[in-house]
């Protein structure tokens, strides 16, 4: 699976309010469901189990065991709010029902028909909808840098955001009337920790800008630009990794007989076995990467180097 989570623009900025566990279950299933086509409808649920989020989330098996039991509780009665076009709000809940297992780490949901809605219908309407891989975000502990960085994704291709209205974007972030109503808790406790954890776990750098009216901020703008890319070191083109990846099977077989017929490669026969045998045990050992290695030397020998 490539673990792409896909929602309509309009779903991600929907009013919500969701636990960093409930966003995570959620994030799952619309992953899986995609994936799998189970959960979109009444008759295939999804099957999320305990093994696959902590996977997924890099937590231990019992703290996805626990989070799917709290999930089964809590999810099922969670709501959000989609704004139209037409200004008029359209409400739904994320699940239309939840199955937990007792016993067996594992849970099955459907989604709701206003969500399978949102994250399905993409075919020729790409520019309505927001993606990102999931490892992106599954790293982060609060649920505040997750839904800042959805709202993030959906502006990838110019690297910066409209701004936010102040109210509106508190709802966005799932924050209550009541939670943090200063402004000071409001940036330290949650848009600064969400900044952090962003920057510090996923594939890009954000900044943010407020904007004020009068002495009072009215809303924030962010942008962001991709990081540079330190998980895929260079490959020297003349080392053994640079010629396994560029090896065509009918070149592992022409060379594995070539090979055989070596002196040299004394060591590596075995028995009475005859040159065309030796050759088919050398095309294996081509197949991986250290034993390419190990031979790159007899390859160069024959000819592979100039292929």
């Amino acid at each position: 699976m490539t673990d792409l989570v896909v929602k309509s623009n309009k779903l991600v900025q929907a009013l919500q309010t969701l636990t960093l566990a409930e966003t995570r279950v959620i994030q799952l299933a619309i992953v899986d469901a995609r994936e799998t086509g189970k959960g979109l409808c009444s008759s295939e649920p999804l099957e999320l189990n305990a093994a696959r989020f902590a996977q997924a989330f890099n937590v231990s098996n019992d703290a996805a065991y626990l989070t799917l039991i709290e999930a089964e509780e809590s999810l099922f009665k969670r709501q959000f709010t989609i704004i139209n076009d037409d200004d008029t709000l359209t409400k739904s809940r994320w699940i239309q029902d939840a199955n937990y297992r007792k016993g067996e780490g594992r849970i099955l949901v459907t989604l709701t028909r206003i969500v399978i809605e949102h994250v399905t219908r993409i075919d020729g309407f790409e520019q309505y909808f927001t993606s990102y891989h999931l490892k992106q975000t599954s790293n982060f502990s609060s649920v505040y840098a997750v839904r800042l960085y959805e709202l993030l994704m959906q502006w990838k291709s110019v690297g910066k955001t409209p701004m936010y209205e102040l109210k509106k974007f508190r709802e966005q972030l799932g924050i209550g009337v009541n939670e943090y109503p200063r402004m000071e808790p409001f940036k330290r406790r949650v848009l600064h920790v969400a900044i952090e954890q962003i920057n510090e776990s996923s594939d890009i750098l954000v900044e943010y800008k407020q904007h004020k009216k009068g002495r009072s901020i009215s809303g924030f703008s962010f942008s962001f630009k991709k990081k540079k890319d330190t998980s895929v070191k260079a490959v020297k083109t003349n080392s053994p990794s640079y010629f396994f990846s560029k090896m065509t099977d009918p070149q592992r077989h022409l060379f594995a007989n070539k090979l055989a017929e070596l002196p040299e490669m004394g060591n590596y026969s075995q028995g009475t076995e005859s040159y065309a045998q030796f050759a088919v045990r050398i095309a294996e050992m081509l197949k991986d990467a250290q034993k390419f290695e190990e031979l790159f030397p007899y390859l160069q020998k024959v000819g592979f180097q100039s292929a």
